[in-house]
């Protein structure tokens, strides 16, 4: 008798667990996925010139290697740009997305914020430097201007990797060295970890 007591509970028991578990089930709803598709980028950079989006996204993918221009939007009757021109632009840079737009004389770009370039070797320093600079401004430390007025760092990776010497003396020699350049030359800043 006791024995058909104690597995009438536990049967009693198991039955109210899974009423429990069916009840939750029910009342869960489907949540809608909100978000972004796995294959957008979360964070891209976004660039708004006058009116020289189109002009910049050629330059900018004839310079770079695995790069392209992805879509182009344009003005329609409604404006506020010139019917037919571009609005828009999306580019990617080495597999890098862009967002490019015309916004008008209302916007410029600023030095402080720019886009910095590892560079493998001295011949991809000169080739970016001469072409990135060409109608722009050279400026001190691998730094320049493009024509459009964006800034860039065109720096090679050993750079880095001296400045980061665990000998703070070969270090600051890289550094005062870098100082007294535009361009970056890999070949002095080599001498200057060299030296005594």
């Amino acid at each position: 008798m006791a024995s058909k007591t104690v597995k009438s509970r536990a049967t009693k028991s198991h039955k109210r667990q899974a009423d429990r578990t069916k009840r939750k089930k029910s009342r869960a709803v489907a949540k809608p996925k909100i978000g972004r598709t796995p294959s957008v980028q979360k964070i891209t950079t976004f660039l708004t010139f006058n009116d020289q989006a189109e002009e910049a996204m050629k330059l900018y993918t004839s310079i770079f290697r695995h790069s392209k221009i992805l879509s182009l939007s344009h003005y329609g009757e409604e404006g506020p740009g010139p019917k037919g021109t571009v609005m828009s632009g999306t580019f990617e840079l080495e597999g890098q997305p862009f967002i490019a737009l015309n916004g008008g004389p209302y916007f410029t770009f600023a030095q402080g914020i720019s886009l910095f370039v590892n560079c493998d070797s001295q011949a991809e320093v000169d080739d970016l430097w001469e072409k990135l600079s060409e109608d722009g401004e050279r400026q001190p430390c691998g730094w320049l201007k493009d024509r459009f007025g964006v800034s860039w760092q065109i720096i090679p990776s050993v750079l880095g990797e001296m400045l980061q010497d665990k000998d703070p003396r070969r270090a600051g020699r890289v550094m005062q060295a870098m100082l007294k350049m535009e361009k970056i030359d890999i070949k002095a800043l080599q001498q200057a970890y060299d030296s005594r």
